[in-house]
């Protein structure tokens, strides 16, 4: 039975994955993620039902339009692939409980965080807003108002912190350090990791992003790296892990 949901998770993440990335893209160009339907961009072929499975679609397409044979970029298989898998080891972490709903619902928005940002630079306020009412709501509803308050005010406390944080880049480096999405992005942390945590993600981010930082500014006259990526990418790694303050502590006086 549990080897039953977590494949079921996998196609379930597979399948939301792909429809993240329409999100992503959509509302980064100011369109509708209703309407229209999926289709090639580039000859406008809508794509029917078996060219529009997650995973698989792509591998049969062999990376290209049917119609068109444009290349299919290779992020939508990524995405599915990585959406896929997150949500299955979710289940696996957190079992049935008010943390898997918390931890879906935390891991969506980030994969639209890291999709918007690393295309367009863009953090989506939509994805932000909507994720954070409906993990408040699901506080609210599956434990208490006494809880959904402390996650608030540890969500108000990472966003203030991280706003100290670009003042202080700002007057460093005399020019903007940080984007205001990146700062928001901190409340939705905070409201999930807790304040101790989602500071720890700023470091852990840091960590991850400096050879890669290095990698771009030395292959590129591009020298604009988008942080919201590896902030995700460092909120995921300690959601999944379940790293806590205690953690960290041991791991920095060993």
């Amino acid at each position: 039975m549990e080897t039953f949901f977590i494949i079921t998770f996998f196609i379930l993440g597979a399948i939301m994955g792909s429809f993240y990335h329409v999100v992503a893209t959509r509302l980064s160009n100011d369109e509708s993620i209703i309407s229209p339907g999926s289709h090639c961009p580039k000859c406008n072929h809508s794509l029917s039902w078996y060219e529009n499975i997650p995973i698989i679609s792509y591998i049969l397409l062999k990376g290209k339009c049917k119609q068109c044979h444009s290349k299919i970029p290779i992020s939508y298989w990524i995405v599915e692939l990585i959406t896929g898998l997150l949500f299955a080891v979710c289940y696996h972490s957190f079992d049935f409980t008010v943390d898997l709903l918390i931890a879906l619902v935390f891991i969506s928005s980030l994969i639209i965080v890291i999709i918007s940002d690393i295309e367009y630079m863009i953090i989506l306020d939509e994805v932000l807003i909507a994720s954070s009412l409906i993990i408040i709501l699901i506080y609210i509803f599956g434990t208490s108002l006494e809880v959904a308050a402390l996650h608030i005010y540890s969500g108000i406390g990472a966003f203030l912190a991280m706003y100290a944080i670009k003042i202080l880049g700002d007057k460093a480096f005399k020019k903007e350090s940080l984007g205001g999405g990146d700062i928001k992005l901190m409340f939705l942390f905070g409201l999930v990791l807790g304040l101790p945590m989602a500071i720890c993600t700023i470091f852990l981010a840091t960590f991850i992003a400096f050879p890669i930082a290095l990698i771009i500014l030395f292959s590129s006259k591009e020298n604009v790296i988008p942080f919201g990526p590896f902030l995700s990418m460092a909120a995921i790694i300690i959601l999944m892990t379940k790293l806590d303050l205690t953690d960290v502590l041991n791991f920095l006086v060993k």
